[in-house]
């Protein structure tokens, strides 16, 4: 019994009409009579009830309509599956994320990816930077989102997202009612930063920010999470610079504000091997920068 037998069995067994199913299957009468006689000779069943002027489902042809059915079934899905596997498009692709892509569109991605394709299932990782560089030389990973651009030769780093800094104070602050200061006049303030091993790039592209407005931050406090930076600056404890994406999505108790000579900018970056990521993966990417870039405008 085969795949071209369950066919023909069902056209049969469908139009009850053995010249309608030839006619639907494109083959003639007499060919499909035989290969369903060769059916239920294989079987040593007999399946249809025939006469001059009728055909009917035995019992036995009731219960193969019924499997034949679900395994053609099987056999297309896994013909599709095979297909989308091939093209890239089937099975786990494995996403690295630093926390702040949540802000930037990477749920919004991952729905309407899953939704085109659901022979992939997209899987979350959150990890810093160079956690994901070495996931994804390991092969943990098939794509990572990240902050800072220095990796090793054979990763691919491209930019997703570029966005300018701002200043995050408390509500309560004494500048809190402007659209634009001085970095300087936050000289004398108590600092939330990221820790350097957690994040060197933006660890250091803030103090250099500083240093270069006159003065050395005094670092206060210390976090491994944008929103906690941004909470912590909501109950009084510091002041911090921020991505312009975090004005977007936060703004109790904070006032974000521009600040003069402003040359520092938050990257979002995309990682992969050096070779051509796959097809999955260079969909999910341009799909998420899509969304990205809609969000920032």
């Amino acid at each position: 019994m085969d795949l071209k037998q369950l066919r023909y069995f069902v056209a049969v067994a469908e139009e009850l009409h053995f010249g309608r199913a030839a006619a639907r299957l494109f083959i003639s009468q007499p060919a499909l009579s035989f290969d369903i006689k060769k059916l239920e000779s294989q079987l040593d069943i007999q399946l249809l009830n025939r006469n001059n002027k009728s055909v009917s489902l035995t019992n036995a042809g009731q219960v193969l309509l019924d499997e034949a059915r679900y395994l053609l079934l099987r056999a297309e899905q896994a013909k599709h599956l095979t297909l989308r596997s091939a093209q890239g498009f089937a099975g786990r692709l494995s996403v690295g994320f630093v926390n702040s892509t949540l802000h930037r569109g990477l749920p919004q991605a991952v729905k309407i990816f899953e939704w085109e394709h659901p022979d992939t299932e997209i899987v979350l990782m959150e990890m810093n930077s160079a956690e994901q560089a070495q996931a994804l030389l390991r092969g943990q990973i098939d794509i990572g989102f990240v902050h800072g651009s220095r990796f090793p030769e054979s990763i691919c780093c491209e930019t997703v997202l570029r966005e300018p800094f701002l200043c995050c104070l408390p509500a309560s602050h004494r500048l809190a009612g402007q659209s634009r200061i001085d970095l300087a006049d936050l000289a004398d303030d108590d600092f939330i930063l990221f820790p350097r091993n957690v994040s060197p790039h933006y660890h250091d592209l803030i103090i250099a920010h500083c240093v270069a407005a006159g003065f050395s931050p005094r670092i206060r406090h210390e976090s491994r999470l944008w929103q906690t930076a941004v909470s912590m600056v909501a109950y009084g404890m510091g002041v911090t610079l921020v991505p312009q994406t975090l004005a977007m999505t936060w703004k109790e108790g904070v006032h974000y504000c521009e600040f003069n000579g402003n040359g520092a900018y938050s990257e979002m970056n995309a990682i992969h091997q050096a070779a051509l990521p796959s097809a999955a993966a260079q969909s999910f990417l341009a799909l998420f920068k899509a969304i990205a870039a809609a969000q920032a405008t």
